[in-house]
């Protein structure tokens, strides 16, 4: 059987060191031999306990445990829920490993192609950027993509902003948090985009852009997806391809419930 340190030397790849990386073994040791892997988003409370009911000994998560891009420091490990996770954990005997640098970092990025690869549009990618990629899909209306994105990744909700009913071609792909201003502004220029999806982004920033070139008569439009909704069909490829790796292991994709519910009256 594999070591944990053996699994990330492997998730890692050939990848050069990353300064100040956030992957890091968050639970557990290296030196302990792997007797399942579950893959997810993160590792929420629900995920952790699936994971240890299914016999995992490590769960690979892309983000982190405790609420914050960084291992919290401050008042945060002094908070009851904090304090109740982290006893949990501890009990579990689970291995928590980040993987977040690496896999963006690996080429082409795992999280990005896992989204393309549910969405069904891997064979319309022009180009891959560094925090984006570029697509030619068959024309559609903005509003008719947004009803196939959420039925082909199985989510309960999309939100639309700018112009419903353009016409679409040119598409542009960001992944979890890339949907800000600074990001994704000026791909719409740059690449002549008609639409971009992304996982999230300040609400005020490009959504409120693609409403005001809207009604400036240059129509765009811009598709939020949620941040968890972007990134899980990466940790599921992840898992398709550890695997293949490890066929004498059980590996596990955990697919997280939305944290967010739609009231609309």
């Amino acid at each position: 059987m594999p070591t944990i340190g053996e699994v990330i030397e492997q998730l890692r790849g050939s990848a050069p060191p990353i300064e100040g990386s956030v992957d890091v073994l968050e639970t557990g040791h290296q030196d302990t031999e792997v007797t399942g892997i579950a893959t997810a988003f993160m590792a929420t409370q629900s995920i952790v306990e699936r994971a240890a009911e299914l016999g995992a000994n490590l769960l690979i998560s892309h983000e982190g445990i405790y609420y914050s891009h960084r291992m919290p420091s401050g008042p945060l490990p002094s908070d009851p829920v904090y304090q109740t996770k982290s006893a949990w954990i501890d009990h579990a005997g689970l291995a928590i490993y980040r993987h977040h640098d690496y896999c963006h970092r690996s080429e082409p990025d795992l999280i990005m192609t896992g989204l393309l690869h549910s969405l069904g549009w891997e064979e319309y990618v022009e180009e891959m950027l560094p925090t984006a990629a570029v697509l030619r899909i068959p024309e559609a209306k903005a509003s008719d993509i947004a009803v196939q994105v959420r039925e082909r990744l199985d989510i309960p909700f999309v939100r639309l902003a700018g112009d419903a009913d353009m016409a679409c071609r040119r598409v542009g792909v960001l992944v979890g948090y890339r949907g800000g201003g600074d990001n994704a502004i000026p791909l719409f220029r740059e690449k002549g985009l008609d639409l971009i999806l992304a996982g999230e982004g300040p609400e005020w920033e490009t959504p409120e852009y693609a409403r005001d070139s809207a009604y400036q008569g240059v129509s765009r439009s811009f598709l939020l997806l949620g941040h968890a909704e972007s990134e899980e069909p990466g940790m599921r490829l992840l898992a398709d391809r550890l695997q293949s790796l490890y066929p004498y292991l059980p590996v596990r994709f955990l697919k997280g419930e939305p944290a967010f519910r739609v009231f609309t009256g």
